[in-house]
């Protein structure tokens, strides 16, 4: 039998990276978590850069963490024992960027800077890959679904600061030879996604049917999303790691090439409860783009992945995990009987 090769793709597309040394810059957060425990699962050694501390203890078993400014991290005793950074740290969102640009740039590009020169002066010992925005850079995007080659024109300040991110990325590729690659990400969902930022269409949708509010949508709810699963994300996030990029292409979309509006989004989810859903449908914004949907046919044949959970398994995945949250929950609290809850959101009942 031939041997795999190093990024040969287990069940659901997981990769079998080679064992490491990986530092993940925002490592506290949905993707940050997310990456840091497949990468302790599989052995790898996972330093972990935070502005703010994390309250999840078991993830941090195994890995060192260093809780800092972004001023503060002294890069210099920090990156040359390493292999790979991950780059997931960004601190807004498209509502709240535009909001104050300046700071944006000061509390995100600036940061990312400040590594790129770190890592120029210590010459090209390890390779960064940057999360940026499949759904920001791009703009309103003229072909759908929307490849790489399409021009960076994004409309909020969010993509902008992704997009001049991408662009000091280039600079540092070209003008010094470091290996910088960049993964357009998608709309990516799944259980524990913190909702705190008011980022995530499904985890706050999901929120408010689980506190029986309304749902909020901006617009008449065609707005169309490519949306992943958070197992296929953190896939394609490390198969951008791991592959050997040529001079032309170390940018890459991971998505699931579909697109999905609103409306049968709430579809889908109205098919998980036993009751009526209540939508708000509110003026719609002007930063929002009608649609965006990623071509990812350069990842699937040059990092030999794909996306292989599809939208209402994942829905129905990242529910029932909630639901069980809330299970816990309640009967901690002593608000019900576990069979009671069970029964109000549709889980089977225990054998």
């Amino acid at each position: 039998m031939k041997n795999a090769p190093p990024n040969a793709r287990t069940h659901e597309g997981e990769a079998k990276l080679k064992l490491g040394r990986h530092i993940i810059v925002g490592g506290t957060g949905f993707l940050g978590r997310s990456v840091a425990r497949r990468l302790l699962k599989n052995g790898n050694e996972v330093l972990i850069v935070a502005r703010a501390p994390a309250g999840d203890a078991v993830l941090m078993d195994g890995a060192r963490v260093v809780h800092a400014c972004s001023e503060e991290v002294k890069w210099d005793s920090i990156l040359e024992p390493h292999d790979v950074i991950h780059y997931y740290a960004w601190n807004s969102v498209p509502g709240t960027a535009n909001g104050d640009p300046a700071e944006d740039m000061r509390t995100n590009v600036a940061p990312l800077i400040r590594l790129l020169e770190a890592m120029r002066k210590i010459g090209p010992t390890c390779r960064i890959i940057f999360t940026s925005s499949g759904g920001t850079v791009y703009g309103n995007p003229k072909d759908i679904p929307v490849p790489e080659s399409h021009p960076l024109s994004p409309i909020t300040a969010y993509g902008a600061g992704k997009a001049a991110a991408e662009l000091y990325l280039n600079f540092y590729r070209q003008l010094y030879g470091l290996d910088c690659r960049i993964a357009r990400l998608a709309n990516p969902y799944g259980p524990g996604q913190n909702i705190a930022k008011g980022q995530g269409a499904i985890s706050i949708f999901l929120d408010r049917i689980f506190q029986k509010e309304p749902i909020k949508i901006w617009g008449d709810g065609e707005t169309v999303r490519d949306y992943i699963f958070i197992d296929d994300a953190v896939n394609g996030l490390l198969a951008v790691a791991e592959t050997e990029c040529t001079p032309s292409n170390w940018t890459f979309n991971i998505g699931s090439g579909h697109g999905t509006s609103l409306n049968i989004l709430i579809a889908h989810l109205q098919e998980l409860v036993d009751w009526q859903l209540e939508v708000d449908y509110l003026p719609g914004r002007g930063f929002d783009v009608p649609i965006s949907v990623l071509d990812i046919s350069r990842a699937r044949t040059e990092l030999d992945w794909q996306p292989h959970v599809g939208l209402s398994v994942g829905l129905k995945r990242t529910f029932d995990v909630i639901a069980i949250q809330k299970i816990d929950s309640a009967i901690k609290n002593r608000l019900d009987d576990s069979s009671t809850v069970r029964k109000k959101i549709k889980l089977p009942p225990v054998a």
